[in-house]
């Protein structure tokens, strides 16, 4: 739009009442920067102009960080970090109500079938079956273009690649296994069993990690899951035993130099 040129009046009638394109919006705007007579001619409503400037003032003077991130600055995380970390597509709110609905679930399952005569003995498997599988999910969402808005923006900072899936897989392992522990005490039977589900979880997270940097995140996750699941399944309580768990521990400690050697070769671009 030149200076030579003013806007129609249909068009200003549009612009004011918000209902013109982003684009044109962006053109409409760079032409009033310049041209005295247009922008006489749009009405700017005093009560208007004051709501506006409120608004802007309050955006601009008062920030309001998520509660993820306030959170995590109480407790010493650093400002930029917490930021970072609040915008991880795996902590939102709706991955975060998937854990929760599963765990309650399976807690109700276990509650239900705990005096039964027959599934008694098996209340609990639903519950330690899923709970390892929690984190995965949510490392899968960790750090991928077709759900984090900022991945492009984020990808060319010192905070992107192998650091930020990292960081934000440690995140949702975090709070996955704080969600769960919660709701270890709320299940029937040995406190010891029902805590079983600890170190499956840190295998498995150790592993899907440790895997993509061969493979997508995504193909990793799913190739695990499918694993710990066909192994519950045909093992029943055998995956839960004494020996099951120093296994658990050893592959943990043993994925952990894997996934720092490799650590270049996490390609979030294919995730």
């Amino acid at each position: 739009m030149s200076a030579n040129w003013h806007l129609p009046a249909d068009l200003i009638e549009r612009y004011v009442a918000g209902q013109v394109e982003p684009v044109v919006v962006m053109s409409v705007e760079s032409h009033l920067a310049r041209c005295a007579d247009c922008r006489s001619a749009v009405p700017y409503p005093q009560e208007w102009l004051a709501r506006s400037w409120a608004g802007i003032e309050d955006i601009v003077n008062r920030p309001h960080p998520k509660p993820i991130a306030r959170a995590l600055c109480r407790i010493g995380v650093p400002e930029h970090l917490a930021t970072f970390l609040a915008a991880t597509p795996g902590l939102s709110r709706g991955w975060l109500a998937g854990v929760t609905s599963v765990l309650v679930f399976a807690i109700a399952a276990a509650q239900l079938s705990a005096g039964h005569p027959v599934l008694g003995p098996h209340a609990m498997l639903p519950f330690l079956a899923l709970a390892p599988v929690l984190p995965l999910a949510g490392i899968v969402l960790a750090y991928r273009p077709r759900v984090d808005a900022l991945h492009e923006l984020q990808a060319a900072t010192p905070m992107g690649g192998s650091r930020s899936l990292l960081l934000r897989a440690l995140a949702v392992l975090a709070t996955a296994v704080i969600l769960t522990g919660l709701a270890t005490p709320l299940l029937p039977g040995p406190v010891g069993l029902a805590a079983a589900w600890l170190l499956p979880s840190l295998a498995l997270t150790a592993a899907t990690l440790a895997l993509a940097t061969w493979l997508s995140p995504l193909i990793s996750a799913a190739v695990f899951a499918a694993a710990w699941f066909f192994a519950v399944v045909c093992g029943e309580s055998l995956p839960f035993s004494s020996a099951a768990q120093v296994l658990y521990a050893l592959a943990a400690l043993a994925f952990v130099p894997v996934i720092y050697l490799r650590r270049a070769r996490f390609d979030p671009g294919e995730c």
